[in-house]
């Protein structure tokens, strides 16, 4: 959202499908009189304006006498809505010519095009949810695996508003009894005794854990960086297109074949993995493939994981030892080519080169064997110092990350302030300025340059 102070009710229009021959396209509109502008260009206004909500409605969309296409118009009504509005979502075929002459028509009579997000920002104004379950709608979108996806759909279900709800209860009693004793006081040793310090410390305690989980939600949401190393001829580029289970890099027995790094989202085991196929390292005059090492060697600082590739059946060469002996960062050495050797003599010990080098592992990316105990070394390492239990709730963005620090600094404040014998409003401005970072978070408390900030990364349509 570019702007977020405007006349909330105007009718507003997108197209909320991609631009591309499919077999389905959809529209939507909201706001005042939303279901009686579509009317107006619809084959059966009458049937369209009696609708009730949650309802279909055959027809078609026509301009000037013209028919555009045959739809289903879907009716929602308010307050029953995802926005709260009155909402028509008009599904045509998937044609990008159709779903634009429709979106065209629609500006036309009488709609504004959608911002960014607007859709989803009118359903938090109007109180069909909060800014959490606003902010997890972008991130199914965004979700790479399916575990990303399962951890925003448990904010979009609402398990972080209800934490956060739960923590600000406990501050809000304690506030209540707070009151109770500066209305109503006492004779009491210390402020400490005037009030039950139980449900503050419940809160730090809650709240910690709560901070803790960002580190996590952070990997699912964002992914790693895994970069495929070794020398020419190792199978990277084989490892690289059956990881992805398509031909995306030239795969050749002729030395020096990659030249450039090739990139590709994946899965591993859940967590969403940026994979770079990179250049064979080696010494060579070609002036090309010299530099496309060291673009690998680049590529390699900059990851969370590098998988460093060996031919089994050639052994363990200088090269190899040179680079793995100077890395600092982490590194999971594979033996390739396994399938090729019968191998009469054990296979050289690899971890005393390098502290950093967290498992080793032999594997055929030719028959995909081996991949599993890959892709389960690789998150081993990834979500090392991460709880493995994985938190009921947990923060979907560094800026609820943010605002969960001050809060967890104002309840830790309020809890030293009392222990210190400070006054007792000194104890209520630390648990008022606790509750306003937690209303932050669920957007009870908001600046429009925060809102604008988080609806403007949403689609056109949502």
């Amino acid at each position: 959202m570019s702007n977020v102070k405007y006349a909330p009710e105007e009718p507003i229009a997108a197209i909320a499908t991609a631009l591309a021959p499919a077999a389905l396209g959809i529209v939507r509109c909201s706001g005042k009189n939303c279901i009686e502008l579509v009317s107006a260009v619809f084959s059966r206004p009458n049937a369209l304006r009696a609708a009730s909500g949650n309802t279909l409605v055959y027809g078609w969309i026509i301009s000037g006498g013209a028919k555009i296409d045959e739809v289903m118009v879907s009716v929602y009504r308010a307050p029953k809505s995802f926005t709260g509005e009155d909402m028509i979502e008009i599904s045509c075929h998937g044609g990008p010519g159709v779903v634009m002459a429709i979106h065209s028509l629609l500006l036309n009579s009488g709609f504004r095009q959608a911002e960014r997000g607007e859709f989803t920002f009118r359903a938090f104004i109007n109180g069909k949810a909060d800014l959490t379950k606003a902010e997890a709608v972008q991130e199914i979108i965004d979700s790479r695996t399916g575990e990303s996806r399962s951890r925003a759909a448990g904010r979009l279900a609402g398990n972080l508003f209800e934490e956060i709800d739960a923590i600000k209860k406990l501050i809000i009693d304690t506030l209540a009894s707070i009151e109770v004793e500066i209305e109503y006081p006492e004779d009491e040793e210390t402020i400490a005794d005037s009030f039950d310090m139980q449900n503050l410390k419940q809160a730090e305690r809650r709240l910690e854990a709560l901070g803790s989980t960002w580190q996590g939600e952070k990997l699912y949401q964002d992914g790693a960086r895994v970069v495929l190393c070794g020398r020419t001829n190792a199978g990277k580029s084989s490892l690289f297109n059956a990881i992805l289970k398509e031909d995306r890099a030239i795969v050749s027995d002729i030395e020096g074949t990659t030249r450039d790094w090739l990139e590709s989202w994946v899965d591993f085991d859940g967590v969403p993995v940026r994979l770079f196929d990179t250049a064979g390292l080696r010494k060579t005059d070609d002036v090309i493939e010299a530099h496309g090492v060291e673009l690998t060697k680049n590529l390699s600082q900059d990851a969370d994981v590098i998988l460093y590739l060996a031919d089994a059946s050639a052994g363990l060469t200088q090269d190899d030892t040179a680079f793995l002996s100077e890395c600092t960062e982490p590194v999971v050495f594979i033996w390739n080519k396994c399938d090729k050797t019968e191998r009469k003599t054990p296979l050289p010990p690899i971890t005393e080169i390098n502290p950093k080098i967290h498992a080793v592992l032999e594997i055929s990316a030719k028959n995909a064997f081996g991949f599993e105990k890959l892709y389960a070394a690789v998150k081993n390492v990834l979500t090392d110092g991460i709880p493995s239990e994985r938190a009921q709730a947990g923060l979907g963005s560094a800026r609820q990350k943010a605002a969960v620090e001050e809060a967890l600094e104002s309840v830790r404040h309020s809890i030293c302030a009392a222990q210190d014998n400070y006054t007792l409003d000194a104890v209520v401005e630390d648990l008022e300025n606790a509750l306003d970072s937690l209303g932050e978070i669920t957007g009870e408390v908001s600046a429009d340059d925060v809102l604008g900030s988080i609806f403007s990364r949403f689609c056109v349509g949502k």
